[in-house]
């Protein structure tokens, strides 16, 4: 996962098919033995891969029964109000801490927890490295042709990361193909991709690796991944984790020691075409034929149908109907799970969402809208007001002090302004 001061989006291990269990607290015995395998795994490497330790101490925690365990002694300091929340480094005590959420880590099968685990701890030294990225929105993800070369893309690199040689090459040169076609579609898709991938995908890949015990597992639990989300609900915040780990591996065979050199500023997929000295295959359109193009299509085709008339329920909810309209900025969680796009508006989470500023909080469970420019956030009016407390429709808000919640310009609309 990652933090930055705007945002942070939770990837739940859900990506692999698992589930949530009943509300349970945190099982501190479970806690420790999660701990002491995270800490020898990253001893285990002990920096050689990036060139830095990334061990830190770490927090679990549960967000619903408010219970937490730690690797080592809490320092004498306020625990954080994300713990329970996040998957990411937090500051508590003036250390940096490694925090992770109970249900994301007992769901998971031992490999992707694992993953997990190595991820968030990567996610500590990515600054240092300088390799923290600010994150734009991929909202072309969520349309047709987004999704389908998307689809065809991760078709192509599980077939190169199955293969070797000439085979190899040529696999990588129809992922290539089928990126750059995307990519000509949505003329913001390569710097926005580029950035998460630089953000999520390279942390995806130092999990993979570094929780891995040899080549061979990283590539099978990579393919896995790969294999396993492609019809996934969203791609718009996810997809870096699915590539990520795979450029990275074929890039270790193809150029060792790649990931040394890493600047923020670099694509991942160029990479790979300058290591490997190959260009995009000619015709994209005859490649897909090879990945099962046709029936993805199709496949595609028929959920963009489904995906119209939800997005005609949510704009009717989040954009045409009375709402309130809270700024955008401090901080947030969300997991990402069913990210819908309402072109033109924003992204609508659903699922769990927080974020706080210094406009107030914000919870919800049915639907935020965040908008495209990441200026305001949106839920569903009309609100009630009891102490400072505002709510709809499986949201609730908390008006700091110094702001306040005015009637806005339409009949039915409320906004969270600062007080004159």
């Amino acid at each position: 996962m990652r933090i930055q001061p705007s945002w942070v989006a939770i990837f739940v291990c859900g990506v692999v098919g698992q589930t949530r269990p009943a509300v349970a607290q945190v099982d501190q015995q479970r806690a420790q033995a999660y701990f002491k395998e995270a800490q020898a795994l990253c001893e285990r490497d002990g920096g050689r891969l990036w060139g830095v330790s990334a061990c830190a101490p770490m927090v679990i925690g549960d967000a619903r029964t408010q219970t937490f365990a730690t690797s080592q002694p809490p320092p004498d300091a306020p625990r954080p109000r994300s713990v329970g929340f996040v998957n990411a480094p937090i500051q508590w005590g003036g250390v940096t801490w490694i925090a992770y959420t109970w249900d994301d880590l007992v769901n998971a099968p031992p490999w992707r927890r694992n993953e997990i685990l190595l991820h968030e701890m990567f996610h500590g030294v990515q600054p240092r490295l300088g390799l923290a990225v600010g994150i734009l929105e991929n909202e072309h993800l969520d349309a047709l042709d987004g999704r389908y070369w998307l689809r065809l893309e991760w078709r192509a690199l599980a077939q190169a990361l199955r293969a070797s040689g000439v085979q190899r090459n040529a696999a990588v040169r129809d992922a290539l193909a089928f990126r750059q076609a995307r990519r000509r579609i949505y003329p913001v898709a390569a710097e926005n991709e580029r950035g998460l991938e630089i953000n999520e995908g390279v942390a995806s890949y130092a999990g993979t690796v570094l929780a891995a015990s040899s080549r061979a597992d990283a590539t099978a639990n990579a393919l896995v991944i790969l294999t396993g989300v492609e019809g996934g609900e969203s791609f718009v915040r996810t997809f870096a984790y699915i590539s990520g780990p795979a450029y990275g591996l074929l890039l270790d065979e193809a150029s060792p020691g790649w990931h040394r050199a890493l600047r923020a500023s670099d694509d991942l997929g160029l990479l790979l075409m300058n290591a490997l000295a190959v260009q995009p295959a000619n015709d994209a359109a005859g490649a897909s034929a090879e990945y099962g193009g046709g029936e993805l299509r199709a496949a595609e085709e028929q959920r963009e149908q489904l995906r119209q008339s939800r997005i005609n329920e949510m704009r009717l909810l989040f954009v045409d109907g009375p709402v309130l309209v809270i700024p955008g900025g401090g901080s947030g969680m969300s997991d990402s799970r069913g990210a819908t796009v309402i072109p033109g508006s924003g992204t609508v989470y659903f699922n769990m969402y927080r974020a706080s500023g210094d406009w107030g909080t914000l919870e919800a469970r049915n639907g935020v809208l965040l908008g495209s420019d990441g200026r305001t956030r949106r839920v569903p009016a009309p609100v009630r007001r009891e102490d400072g407390t505002f709510a709809g429709d499986g949201w609730t808000f908390r008006v700091a002090p110094g702001w306040t919640v005015r009637e806005g310009a339409r009949p039915g609309d409320y906004e969270v302004v600062r007080r004159e």
